[in-house]
């Protein structure tokens, strides 16, 4: 098992960024309970609406939007694995999370790629997943892998299949993984269940995670919902990462982005919990800004790094083991 260094231990050494205090999270908590109570979330799937309905949220069928009491909300961050262990195919890759335990990763899904040799300009393939993976792999300064590029020579259909097979294949470290959809899912956890010797060794030892993405503001699509559902079904780790963007889809400020974030995030957490109650989850977060000159979403830029901060306390005001991006 790989030993984890701490953040945010109270010494005379270091650095480190806190952008709110005590108070100051309860208020973005509290803004987030009348949000996901008043306004809602709209959410695509049938059967997460179900879910939904019959865990005591109010639905409306036929607008899809979900509004969630409060008591939901603190029910499902009580139910909630605060910690998760991450397995490796390797039990000396095997990944704890949780507290102020830090790992890092490698970033992803790049779609472009500078090739090593001919210096070319090009589009990703699946042998360039195969070779950064086993590069990640090699490095003992990552953690755990994360798809790192997309295989373009492969039809988007089946993509994520791909990709999950090539990464199993070349790395011994904890795999997250995006699917899109119920039925890639399946195929994938298919693959990891021969790797682990059945699905109950996998559920013991979960050899990927999931990323699913809401669409800020406030929604969640059915790709995203279907996988939030047979994760916590198959007791897969599942990470609610929200994209905000600050001055586009979400507010301005960061403390409103950071409600419209925590909204996102709570209520995949909720879904997960009402599907199956304690199914592993991480508060994720790829949040950043939008630059109103380039319009683009600059992953790397300062306020990058203070949107994290607030998520990274978010998280541990709430006991749950977090993911953010970086640059």
């Amino acid at each position: 098992m790989r030993s984890a260094v701490q953040a945010g231990v109270s010494r005379m050494e270091g650095f480190g960024l806190t952008g709110f205090s005590d108070e100051e999270l309860y208020a973005i908590h509290t803004s987030t309970l009348e949000v996901l109570e008043y306004t809602g979330l709209k959410i695509e799937s049938q059967e997460a609406l179900e879910i939904f309905s019959k865990g005591g949220a109010r639905v409306d069928f036929k607008t899809k939007v979900v509004k969630i009491p409060q008591y939901l909300v603190e029910e499902a961050l009580s139910s909630a694995p605060s910690v998760l262990m991450l397995a490796g195919r390797n039990p000396k890759n095997d990944l704890v999370l949780g507290g102020k335990r830090v790992g890092f990763i490698n970033f992803g899904e790049g779609v472009s790629i500078i090739d090593p040799y001919t210096k070319e300009y090009r589009k990703t393939t699946k042998q360039d997943v195969a070779d950064i993976t086993r590069f990640c792999d090699a490095m003992d300064q990552m953690d755990a892998v994360l798809r790192p590029v997309a295989p373009q020579d492969i039809h988007p259909s089946v993509a994520v299949v791909h990709n999950a097979e090539v990464i199993f294949n070349n790395t011994s470290k904890h795999v997250f993984i995006g699917v899109e959809g119920g039925r890639n899912f399946k195929k994938v956890l298919k693959m990891a269940a021969a790797i682990a010797g059945g699905e109950e060794k996998l559920r013991d030892r979960p050899l990927f995670s999931c990323n699913i993405c809401p669409t800020s503001p406030l929604q969640i699509v059915s790709h995203a919902s279907e996988v939030i559902i047979e994760g916590a079904r198959a007791g897969i780790p599942v990470n609610m990462l929200s994209m905000g963007m600050s001055g586009a889809t979400s507010a301005i400020t960061l403390a409103g982005t950071l409600v419209t974030h925590n909204c996102e995030v709570l209520g995949g957490i909720v879904l997960s919990q009402l599907t199956s109650k304690g199914a592993p989850v991480l508060y994720g977060s790829s949040t950043t800004i939008m630059d109103m000159k380039n319009m683009t979403a600059p992953v790397g830029s300062p306020e990058l790094g203070m949107i994290n901060a607030g998520v990274a306390k978010l998280a541990q005001y709430y006991n749950l083991p977090s993911w953010v991006a970086g640059g």
